[in-house]
């Protein structure tokens, strides 16, 4: 079996929306929120996930996170959150505006590093939330400065997490900032799945350079599920289903081996919002796809731009 695993990430525990084509009516209370994300923790502690990924953007996941390891106190944990995003929906269910504001300035980075840093010593990934080439960041000396400082004196890695059309393009320039002759950033949050490939030839050569790279959007937002409004997906929801059905599993485990087998990442995000979702999305450890599956799945991929523009003008629900 590959060395990937599944690491929990907080999106859509820590608030009431979030960019997701599946919908389900739960409990939006704070309170409500906070038993499930507790629970989830637990349940993603229970079968083995040790990396749990949040931000402050999360609404409250990086405080759920906080309280749950406190509370928990287990040893064997591995953290990332976050810089660069507030969260400003303050949990307005069907918030009309922006629900997260960027900005990559040396005060956020202080600013909510003072909160993050509790996550210490657990804390192993700090990450530059949505890294693009037109915030600036990478060029920023007073703050990869900054965030230098941080790595040497606690021990955790620097990475970037980034979206887009232009991911690769940031990578390949994050990968080469180095601060005092050392490369800065060691860990590469980065969306992977059977309709967004561009990344792979990058994303293997960081890999090969010993670093970490985790994958989010395993699933597309959702839109790997069968879904009528896509009708550009529809052959390609036929191959998952075929392939679903061959292995006994859920269409969610096939686009989760998908990304081990291919890419082999460090780890894989689940983006489960309840219990039955991430056993599910468990199961993409217990098979391993035949050549000639993967082959199939990789004939699944769509045009970057196109894929992003979609992405865009999904909702937050």
């Amino acid at each position: 079996m590959k060395i990937t695993k599944i690491g929990l990430g907080l999106a859509a525990l820590g608030r009431p929306d979030y960019i997701n084509i599946r919908t389900a009516n739960v409990n939006k209370s704070i309170a409500a929120f906070k038993e499930n994300a507790f629970t989830m923790l637990d349940h993603a502690y229970s079968l083995g996930l040790r990396y749990f990924d949040t931000a402050p953007s999360y609404g409250k996941g990086e405080e759920f996170l906080l309280e749950w390891k406190n509370q928990r106190k287990y040893k064997d944990l591995v953290l990332g959150t976050k810089w660069g995003y507030t969260y400003v929906a303050n949990w307005e269910v069907g918030y009309s505006g922006k629900h997260e504001i960027k900005e990559h300035s040396i005060s956020k980075l202080l600013e909510q590093w003072q909160v993050s840093k509790q996550l210490l010593p657990q804390l192993g990934i700090y990450q530059v939330h949505s890294t693009t080439l037109e915030s600036g960041i990478l060029d920023n000396t007073t703050v990869l400065e900054e965030l230098h400082t941080i790595k040497k004196e606690t021990g955790v890695a620097i990475g970037i997490s980034t979206s887009g059309a232009q991911q690769r393009s940031v990578i390949e320039k994050a990968l080469n900032v180095k601060v005092n002759g050392e490369d800065l950033f060691t860990s590469f949050q980065v969306t992977y799945n059977v309709f967004e490939q561009a990344t792979y030839p990058i994303l293997k050569q960081v890999l090969k350079e010993n670093k970490t790279v985790i994958v989010k959007e395993a699933l597309a937002n959702g839109r790997v599920f069968k879904n009528d409004t896509f009708t550009n997906y529809q052959d390609n929801y036929k191959t998952l289903e075929v392939l679903a059905n061959n292995y006994n599993v859920s269409v969610d485990a096939i686009a989760l081996r998908f990304i081990i087998d291919s890419l082999e990442p460090t780890y894989i995000l689940s983006g489960a919002s309840n219990t039955t979702q991430l056993d599910s999305n468990h199961k993409a450890l217990d098979f391993v796809l035949s050549k000639k599956d993967l082959g199939k799945l990789k004939e699944l991929k769509t045009n970057p731009s196109n894929y992003w523009e979609e992405r865009s003008a999904l909702e937050w629900n």
